[in-house]
């Protein structure tokens, strides 16, 4: 398989550089081309604005949505955005490593989303009508490629539990899995989670790599979370919500758009 892992820590030594080496020479080690976006490394520019529409007039008001895809249309992205798109559609797999900041991914992993995610190739692609509400939700120009988390985290495993202060880390992760990853068409693996990383010692280390280097050996067979997808049925269009009586007994939030363990795969 082709794998791009998209890795955003500012030091190479770090526990997440160390990690990502581990999982890089595995997949190596088992025949895979691997691709590495180092964003601090390539001093990535996170913010969009106006130096990404080279073309838009001095004069000419910024809608951002409408001039990103004018310009993925007229193939005049810049040069960097271009590139990531490239290694995007390369990639069979990707992997997006980062720590834990504030309950979300760090800045500069936001703005390669924001700017490498084009209007017209990650959105805005597909019909809308009374039966499609565009390609997304498990369609898209990224359907069909599997995506997953490495992600480090200083708290502890109880504090991202069910009942855990910092509240469940598969709602913390909700909106990258299903909104960042499933929404353009990726199969959405299980994310690898490490707690309390700062207090990980050589020992630790050492089961925590071996941990990782299996989920590598296993990338192309690990069930992908069973999100619903947005035009398989599940859904009312246009309101884009479940359909009544749909959904396990009890659940709700984030739960829901998960599909029943019971019901015949769509």
């Amino acid at each position: 398989m082709k794998v791009l892992l998209v890795f955003a820590h500012p030091e190479p030594l770090s526990l997440n550089g160390a990690l990502r080496d581990a999982a890089v020479a595995e997949l190596q080690r088992q025949g895979h081309e691997v691709r590495i976006s180092d964003l601090y490394a390539q001093n990535w520019k996170p913010a969009i604005d106006r130096a990404d529409f080279p073309n838009l007039a001095p004069d000419e008001r910024l809608l951002t949505s409408a001039a990103s895809k004018a310009s993925f249309d007229a193939g005049e992205l810049t040069q960097d955005v271009r590139a990531e798109i490239d290694k995007l559609l390369w990639a069979d797999v990707l992997i997006l490593q980062f720590p834990l900041w504030w309950f979300s991914m760090p800045a500069i992993l936001k703005g390669w989303v924001d700017r490498v995610y084009a209007c017209g190739f990650a959105y805005g692609v597909g019909e809308h009508s009374d039966e499609r509400w565009g390609d997304r939700y498990g369609e898209g120009n990224l359907a069909g490629k599997r995506a997953m988390l490495i992600v480090t985290t200083g708290g502890w495993e109880q504090h991202y539990g069910a009942r855990g202060v910092n509240g469940p880390i598969d709602d913390l992760l909700f909106p990258i899995h299903h909104g960042i990853l499933f929404y353009p068409g990726y199969d959405v693996l299980p994310p690898f989670v490490v707690y309390q990383a700062g207090r990980l010692d050589q020992a630790g280390f050492e089961i925590t790599a071996e941990q990782l280097r299996e989920r590598m050996r296993t990338l192309a067979t690990t069930p992908p979370i069973p999100y619903r997808r947005q035009n398989g049925g599940d859904y009312l269009i246009p309101s884009m919500e479940l359909r009544p009586g749909l959904g396990a007994p009890g659940s709700s939030g984030f739960a829901l758009h998960l599909r029943d363990e019971t019901a015949a795969p769509l």
